[in-house]
């Protein structure tokens, strides 16, 4: 009887968190028009977080739909950005087009693949990125670590240079121009919004 008491309730449990974290629905249609906007900031604008040393290359802001979150623990990276955000605007934020679009994460990338484009190639490439979030404080460490495919998010802060005593460092890339190695944007998270 108790063993059955148990199993129900693990059940429940389990379908609860199950249900909890689902996909939140959006009506079809671009849900984020705007474009991420990044603005010079002076070259000695530099501090210290968690043991490395953190150059500000841009002052950045963005609101995008968050297309999928990876979470990394062994990695040399995850010392600063345990979890890297896959984001879309703009016609990357519209259902119409998400869901003929499979996206993955690993290995520090973001990938996608379709069988029929949606919207140009170059399009997708343009309005959606794979950014390393390096939080300010453990406040935004856990909030970027509830977020799941569909969220609405606005984030500000730098995108930026970071630089270990021994000599290690990984850079921003300062373009939604580029793809593949190191087109990938490093955001030092001063501000966060779930929209």
């Amino acid at each position: 009887m108790l063993r059955n008491a148990l199993l129900i309730l693990v059940v429940l449990l389990a379908g609860y968190f199950f249900l909890s974290r689902s996909e939140p629905r959006h009506p079809d249609g671009v849900l984020i028009n705007s474009t991420p906007r990044q603005v010079s900031t002076s070259p000695d604008k530099r501090f210290e977080h968690a043991g490395y040393t953190l150059q500000a290359l841009a002052d950045f802001e963005l609101e995008a739909r968050v297309l999928g979150r990876e979470t990394y623990r062994i990695d040399r990276e995850s010392d600063l950005a345990k979890y890297d955000l896959a984001l879309g605007w703009q016609r990357m934020s519209d259902n119409r087009v998400l869901e003929q679009i499979d996206i993955t994460q690993s290995g520090r990338w973001y990938r996608w693949k379709t069988d029929h484009y949606p919207i140009p190639r170059r399009e997708i490439e343009r309005t959606s990125a794979n950014m390393h979030m390096v939080p300010a404080n453990d406040w935004i460490e856990r909030q970027i670590g509830k977020l799941g495919p569909g969220d609405l998010v606005r984030i500000r802060g730098y995108l930026i240079k970071a630089e270990a005593p021994d000599g290690w460092h990984w850079k921003s890339s300062l373009t939604r121009e580029d793809t593949g190695n190191g087109a990938c944007e490093l955001v030092y998270v001063e501000s966060f919004e779930l929209l």
